[in-house]
């Protein structure tokens, strides 16, 4: 009987449309071959082969990166749009968090409790950096 292996997780299935490639990758693979067969039949004759073959390498290296490359479950687009947002435009944080060790140690009170009247505990009355 024919043993037919099955991925634990499913959501790493990705649907073959043509020659066991995706989609994407045929899109890209072929976008590719429309830069870079073009730039090596008219760089041959000026540059010399082995140029024009490089050169070739060099123009589809980038359609065969996005092709291929996915990092938690993101394509490369998405990765690189995510990288530049955050360092180019860095946003500002929603909240703003409180160190209530720093105001516990220094023997105030957080900035969230100083309207009120606070009764001091004895931690607050221990000096910082003892244990007991």
């Amino acid at each position: 009987m024919p043993f037919v292996p099955v991925p634990k997780d499913l959501t790493k299935v990705k649907t073959k449309v043509a020659l066991n490639l995706t989609k994407r990758q045929l899109i890209c693979f072929g976008a590719a071959a429309l830069v870079g067969l073009p730039t090596y039949f008219l760089a041959r004759g000026a540059l010399g082969n082995t140029v024009a073959v490089f050169l070739m390498i060099g123009l589809m290296l980038p359609f065969f990166f996005i092709a291929m490359y996915e990092r938690d479950g993101q394509p490369a687009e998405k990765i690189l749009r995510n990288f530049l947002r955050a360092k180019l435009w860095p946003g500002t944080r929603p909240y703003k968090t409180e160190n209530l060790y720093k105001y516990l140690s220094m023997g105030g009170t957080p900035i969230a409790k100083q309207g009120k009247t606070a009764t001091k505990t004895a931690a607050r009355k221990r000096p910082a950096g003892t244990g007991k």
